[in-house]
């Protein structure tokens, strides 16, 4: 009998365990320009303009100029902008079901801040984000990442038709964008 009492409530707990697994909110994807209000300032490390300059955020539109195109035709791809293929590491979130794109998520973003950084709607707001930096917020359950150099590689290897011989270490120190402390 003690034991049956037991096995009830572990079974409760497992049950109530998916429950709150299920009812937590899945991040979605939001696009760099809910990252610009807090980002954008040289005082707190321009991250939103590093991006701005950077070939990733013209990395859709990238795909559209003839010499995107023709290596897509020489694929067999119709269109760049339009194949997974290509979209895969031309924008962020490509991948992701509409239900973890929120309204504001552009394809035009190409690869943007939540490509490293993990799909921003969770922790978007202000007193996360202080939260997370402080260290009294978990990032997993906003869904925050730091970003780091592997990400880099999933798409600049020779998988990609444009490969050219990539130096992480130096690809990393351009799009770098350390905030600053005080």
């Amino acid at each position: 009998m003690k034991y049956a009492g037991i096995r009830t409530a572990m079974l409760t707990l497992a049950a109530l365990s998916v429950v709150i697994a299920l009812a937590a909110p899945s991040p979605q994807y939001v696009g760099a320009e809910k990252c610009k209000m807090c980002h954008m300032s040289k005082a707190k490390g321009d991250a939103y303009g590093i991006w701005k300059a950077s070939k990733h955020a013209a990395a859709f539109a990238t795909l559209a100029s003839p010499e995107s195109q023709a290596i897509a035709k020489k694929m067999g791809i119709a269109d760049a902008q339009k194949s997974a293929q290509c979209l895969q590491c031309h924008v962020t979130g490509h991948s992701a079901p509409p239900s973890a794109k929120a309204a504001s998520y552009k394809l035009a973003d190409g690869v943007g801040c939540e490509t490293c950084h993990g799909a921003g709607s969770l922790y978007k707001e202000m007193k996360v984000m202080r939260a997370l930096h402080a260290g009294t917020q978990d990032a997993k359950t906003v869904g925050y990442r730091k970003g780091d150099k592997r990400q880099c590689v999933s798409c600049h290897n020779p998988s990609s038709p444009t490969y050219k011989p990539f130096n992480v270490e130096e690809a990393y120190k351009k799009i770098a964008h350390p905030t600053p402390k005080g």
